[in-house]
């Protein structure tokens, strides 16, 4: 009998090691880098430091941020050289938001433009592994060709940043499940049509990852029947914020919501982004981008207004300063 447990023992430690090698060695789906040259014009450059600084707020993960400022603001000589995600996240290992600064050492200088639209829509790094889907890839996916090209061009124009960071490290059997989010890009992207309102305001969304924020995890993915409900929390050291409910609920969302109260709820930030923003403390701190969005044409922002109104509402009742109610 306990020949026959040994045998059946190393048989499973054969399987489970035969497995683990499997999971390892597997490749995220991924194709060539294009080969491309991108012609760095003003408009692009431009429409790239739009999407880099205001819409979607790369800043937001890749820069090194002021907390105890309203919206924290930038550090200046900080910009984009990448940070470490803390542990207070509650992520799934030592993730790195990395340098790409256009330094050829530490950040992403030597990358041609190919590896770098690839990364941005694919959710591939250069060397080939599966980026940590924190970068919202599976969202720009559907942003345009021209964006990404314009994106591309604005990076190449930032000021180069030496600041080696340790690689991501994620933790098993996350690893493996990661390796299934990249999926190549597939027929090109047309850029989007700002008079088709509720079209072009789901690219604004998708490209500004509000979902991503404003949506709560069910079992380590974003829960479907909550999308813009609101509820999720994140947290820094001695800091946390719960995000707004945005859907159409009357109640609990912005169902009640004019475009106009809309529109000046961005607004009432233009003098901080413009000024510098005030020191707060737990209660005022929040990692919605409020200084960057108030920067949004009023277009945009009402086309994002039609798109969301247009949602499923949800019921949800969110206190975004736990402990400091009446805190927006």
């Amino acid at each position: 009998m306990r020949k026959v447990l040994k045998i059946a023992l190393g048989a499973i430690l054969v399987l489970a090691a035969g497995g683990y090698a499997f999971m390892h060695s597997k490749k995220p789906a991924s194709a060539p880098p294009a080969d491309i040259t991108i012609e760095p014009s003003e408009s692009r450059v431009a429409r790239g430091k739009y999407l880099y600084e205001t819409l979607s707020d790369c800043d937001g993960c890749h820069s090194m941020r002021d907390f105890s400022r309203f919206g924290g603001p930038v550090v200046a000589g900080h910009k984009a050289e990448g940070t470490m995600f803390p542990k207070e996240f509650g992520l799934p290992g030592d993730i790195a938001a990395p340098n790409i600064t256009p330094d050829r050492e530490t950040g992403i200088g030597s990358w041609s433009d190919g590896e770098i639209v690839r990364a941005i829509r694919e959710g591939i790094g250069r060397d080939g592994r599966a980026l940590f889907p924190i970068m919202p890839y599976p969202a720009y996916r559907s942003m345009s060709d021209e964006d990404v090209y314009s994106l591309v061009a604005y990076l190449r124009t930032l000021p180069p940043v030496k600041n080696r960071l340790p690689q991501t490290r994620i933790d098993f059997p996350v690893w493996f499940f990661i390796k299934s989010v990249p999926r190549p890009a597939a027929a090109p992207v047309p850029q989007p049509d700002p008079a088709n309102r509720p079209m072009y305001g789901e690219y604004l969304v998708e490209a500004g990852g509000c979902a991503d924020c404003h949506t709560p995890d069910a079992n380590g993915r974003p829960d479907p029947k909550m999308r813009f409900a609101g509820g999720r929390a994140f947290t820094l050291p001695g800091l946390i914020v719960v995000s707004a409910n945005i859907s159409p609920d009357p109640e609990t969302g912005i169902g009640r919501w004019t475009e106009r109260q809309f529109l000046e709820k961005f607004a009432e930030y233009k003098l901080y982004a413009a000024n510098g923003s005030p020191k707060v403390g737990p209660e005022g701190f929040t990692l919605m981008p409020w200084l960057k969005l108030s920067q949004l044409p009023a277009e945009d922002l009402g086309a994002i207004f039609t798109y969301l109104k247009a949602q499923p509402p949800v019921k949800n009742a969110v206190e975004t300063h736990p402990g400091y109610p009446g805190q927006k």
